[in-house]
């Protein structure tokens, strides 16, 4: 057992290269090994390394969040999280995350397939790309893994050791608990926002109403572990091409509501959509806002249509026993049942989107779609945008009635023009 050390692009050779298993599949002459350091993401170190027979990808977790620096320490640990759900992820929707080829827990090492053609899906939006697959691959994801993680589908003494497992990754709640649910809404020391924003800012840090909600969906973030989540499920957590789509970086990975991962996945898209303006150097945009409407509905749909056909064929837990109800010819009652439950991850889905739609405006953490654009005017006219639309979803979720709702009122709101 050695002491943790990160890895260097000159150091990672000399300590991988100790494992037969990664030269044999990236080559025997670790010497020859060419190691680049691409990681731009909030907490680890990612290399890729390439060899005379190939490609991985290395991501090392650091003692540290690495946006802040040394004074927020975190866990190592959270790439044991990490590996576990990759693992659970691959067997619950074969094909839909990379392959894992090592695993160093003792180093928060996890050597991984590196994908290729694929790029972030988020730098895709922002680029314009009109995916043709993401919609159906991303909506079958979230359902199957969202069901078959939970105890409609798991043996309960199963699921209940994976509760227990990773209710240690006490730590990254944390993170969420704070910086999604709570920080947003007050002046706290880590947030930024764009300054033209400051009236709206204002406003909203001011509204009983949508903090009240807020609370309540971290009541029921904390309260409700129906399932094991991905926990931080965005389009920066997407590789794709237009063929291909794999779901990255489960480190979040906690047991919650069903509905957090669909609302905050779909709340990405709706982000994207506010974001599209200030994108239009070489062209108007129109096309791409109503392609992302419609995929955010395509996943949502996709997500319901999937859910009930595993909830038909697969409902094997102890929740909602067939016993109940087929077995007593009442195949409506567990259609009844499914109704329920279907309400009410919707209508927590929606309160989910809007508090990330917030966080990612208001909070440490943005999202690219917004903070490459570089006119801070013009972004701050996309994000108020965002903003009211996250609001009205987290205050109004349970009295929204579809998709269709939802993509008259962003377009309201794209309409409107924001002093």
């Amino acid at each position: 057992m050695k002491e943790f050390v990160a890895l260097t692009v000159e150091t990672l050779p000399v300590r991988l290269g100790e494992e037969s298993s990664l030269r044999a599949r990236i080559g025997e002459d670790t010497g020859s090994w060419q190691v680049a350091e691409v990681g731009d993401g909030n907490l680890n170190l990612v290399f890729i390394v390439k060899g005379s027979k190939g490609a991985v990808i290395v991501k090392q977790a650091l003692p540290y969040v690495r946006l802040v620096g040394e004074s927020w320490p975190l866990p190592l640990k959270r790439s044991f999280f990490e590996y576990h759900a990759l693992k659970r992820h691959s067997e619950r929707d074969p094909g839909m995350t990379p392959e894992i080829y090592h695993f160093d827990e003792r180093q928060a090492i996890i050597v991984m397939q590196f994908l290729t053609p694929h790029v972030i899906l988020r730098r895709a939006l922002i680029e314009g790309r009109q995916l043709p697959k993401i919609g159906r691959d991303l909506g079958l994801f979230i359902a199957r893994t969202l069901f078959r993680g939970s105890d409609l589908s798991m043996v309960a003494k199963q699921r209940k050791a994976d509760l227990a497992l990773f209710a240690d990754n006490a730590e990254l709640c944390d993170i969420t608990e704070n910086l999604v649910f709570s920080d947003p809404y007050f002046e706290a020391k880590l947030n930024r926002h764009t300054p033209e924003l400051d009236p709206l800012v204002a406003e909203l840090r001011r509204d009983r109403d949508l903090k009240v909600e807020a609370q309540r969906l971290k009541h029921i973030f904390a309260a409700n572990a129906e399932t094991l989540c991905h926990g931080d499920l965005h389009t920066g957590s997407v590789m794709v091409t237009d063929d291909e789509t794999r779901v990255i970086d489960p480190e979040f990975a906690f047991y919650g509501p069903i509905a957090f991962d669909v609302g905050m996945l779909i709340a990405n898209f709706w982000m994207s959509y506010f974001s599209q303006s200030g994108h239009e150097e070489n062209g108007g945009r129109d096309s791409m806002r109503a392609y992302l409407l419609r995929t955010a509905t395509e996943i949502w749909d996709v997500f319901v249509e999937e859910f009930s056909h595993l909830w038909r064929t697969e409902r094997n837990g102890m929740l909602y026993e067939a016993s109940l109800f087929e077995a007593q010819g009442d195949a409506l009652g567990a259609e009844q049942a499914l109704d329920g439950l279907i309400h009410d991850i919707w209508v927590d889905m929606l309160g989910f989107a809007g508090v990330e739609t917030h966080r990612r405006i208001l909070g440490l953490a943005h999202n690219a779609d917004f903070e490459t654009i570089e006119n801070t005017a013009l972004r701050a006219h996309c994000e108020a945008k965002a903003l009211k639309f996250g609001r009205h979803l987290a205050v109004n979720r349970s009295r929204i009635h579809g998709m269709a709702e939802i993509a008259s009122l962003a377009e309201r709101l794209q309409r409107e023009i924001v002093q």
